[in-house]
C-alpha cells in the first residue's frame, strides 16, 4: 500500500500524560492460567458468571465472536469490560433483543451460532520479526519528530495488533513461547472473517456521551460498531452532521502550535512520520470540519478510557475496517444528549 503523507495540522492527539506513558514496556507473566487452553476457549459456553476484571475463556470467545460479527469490543483482552459490554449492547440492538448489561442466554445463542473456533495457529513470518522496530516510543511529541518512521516497538506489539489482541493476552495464550522468532507457531484470535466487511456504509453515528461509533447501511440497519474516544472537555468534538472528505492511509501527523496541546511546549510547527505508533495511527478519515477526523491510535487499550483533542479515536484495526466501508460524502452524525444533532 502506498504511503500517503497528509498534514493533519492541529487535528487530534491523546491528552499527553494520560496517553503517552510507557505502557508498551510492561513485563508479562510467563505462565498461562490452567484454564486458558485453546480447547476450553473454543468450547466456552454461556454462563451467568462473567466477571469484568478477570480473564476467562468465555470472555475471550465472546470478544472474538463480537469482533467477527463486526461489533468490535476494541482490544481483545479476555475480560467482559466496558468496551465488550458496549459491543454486546450494539449486537443485541441489531438482533432486536433486550439488553440489561449482562450476557443473556438468548443473546449468546444468536452470537454463538458461529461455531467456528475463535482461536487458530499462526506461524511467525520473517516479515513479522524484521522490523525495523523502535527501541522505545518517545513519551513527548517533540521527541517523535526526528524519527524516520513511527513503527512498532517489538514483534509482540505488531502481532498483538495484527490479531486485535492485547499484548498481555497474546503472552498468556503462549506461555514460554518466543514471539520474536521466525517459524514459531503461536495461538492467536482468528480475525480473518472480521476483516471481510459487507457493503458500503451510508451513515456513521458518533455518540459523544456513550463514546461509540455506529455504522448503518442504506436501509438503516446497524451493520458495524466500534468503541471510541470522542473529544474531551478541553476540546470537544463537533456537533451536527459532517461528511467524510478524505481517507488517508499511513498519514503524517502535523502539529500546529496554535492549538497549545497539553504537554507540548514547541512554539514552532513540526511533523511526525507515518507508522502504527504515529499519534493518529495508520488511518485518517478526514471530516468536513477543519482539523477533525476519525483515526487510529498507538494505544488500543486506552480507547474509550482516555481523552482526545476533539477527534474520534478508534483502534488502528477498527479505523481501517471503517475506512474500507465508507467513501467521500458518507454522512457522519455527532449526537449527544446535551447537544443533539
Amino acid at each position: 500500500m502506498a504511503m500517503v503523507a497528509v498534514k493533519l495540522w492541529g487535528s487530534v492527539l491523546l491528552v499527553l500524560g494520560l496517553s503517552l506513558g510507557p505502557c508498551l514496556g510492561r513485563t508479562h507473566s510467563s505462565a498461562a492460567p490452567p484454564d486458558l487452553k485453546p480447547d476450553s476457549i473454543n468450547s466456552a459456553e454461556w454462563s451467568k458468571k462473567l466477571p469484568a476484571d478477570a480473564v476467562t475463556p468465555l470472555a475471550i470467545r465472546l470478544q472474538a465472536l463480537l469482533d467477527r460479527a463486526h461489533f468490535s469490543p476494541g482490544e481483545i483482552d479476555g475480560k467482559f469490560g466496558e468496551n465488550a459490554r458496549k459491543a454486546l449492547r450494539a449486537f443485541a440492538e441489531s438482533q432486536q433483543l433486550p439488553f440489561t448489561g449482562t450476557l443473556t442466554e438468548e443473546i449468546w445463542q444468536k452470537l454463538s451460532a458461529d461455531q467456528k473456533p475463535v482461536l487458530t495457529q499462526y506461524t511467525i513470518s520473517r516479515k513479522d520479526v524484521t522490523g525495523p522496530f523502535l527501541s522505545k516510543l518517545p513519551a513527548k511529541m517533540e521527541d517523535m519528530k526526528d524519527l524516520k518512521r513511527l513503527g512498532y516497538t517489538s514483534p509482540r506489539q505488531e502481532l498483538a495488533e495484527k490479531f486485535h489482541m492485547s499484548q498481555e493476552l497474546l503472552s498468556a495464550l503462549n506461555p514460554g513461547q518466543s514471539l520474536d522468532r521466525e517459524g514459531v507457531a503461536i495461538t492467536v484470535v482468528d480475525v480473518a472473517s472480521a476483516t471481510n466487511e459487507g457493503g458500503q456504509v451510508d451513515k456513521i453515528e458518533v455518540d459523544k456521551d456513550k463514546q461509540t461509533v455506529k455504522a448503518f447501511d442504506r436501509a438503516g440497519r446497524l451493520v458495524a460498531f466500534y468503541p471510541a474516544t470522542v473529544g474531551s472537555e478541553e476540546k470537544p468534538s463537533p456537533a451536527g452532521t459532517l461528511k467524510v472528505t478524505s481517507i488517508d492511509h499511513n498519514p503524517t501527523y502535523g502539529y500546529n502550535p496554535d492549538y497549545k496541546f497539553k504537554g507540548v511546549h514547541s512554539k514552532t510547527a513540526f511533523e511526525i512520520s507515518p507508522g502504527p505508533n504515529n499519534p493518529v495511527g495508520t488511518i485518517w478519515i478526514g471530516l468536513s470540519a477543519e482539523g477533525y477526523g476519525i483515526h487510529g491510535t498507538p494505544y488500543p487499550g486506552r480507547v474509550s478510557k482516555a481523552e482526545s483533542h476533539g477527534c474520534v479515536r478508534l483502534t488502528n484495526w477498527d479505523a481501517e475496517s471503517l475506512a474500507r466501508q465508507v467513501h467521500k460524502g458518507t454522512k457522519v452524525v455527532f449526537v449527544s444528549e446535551k447537544s443533539p444533532a
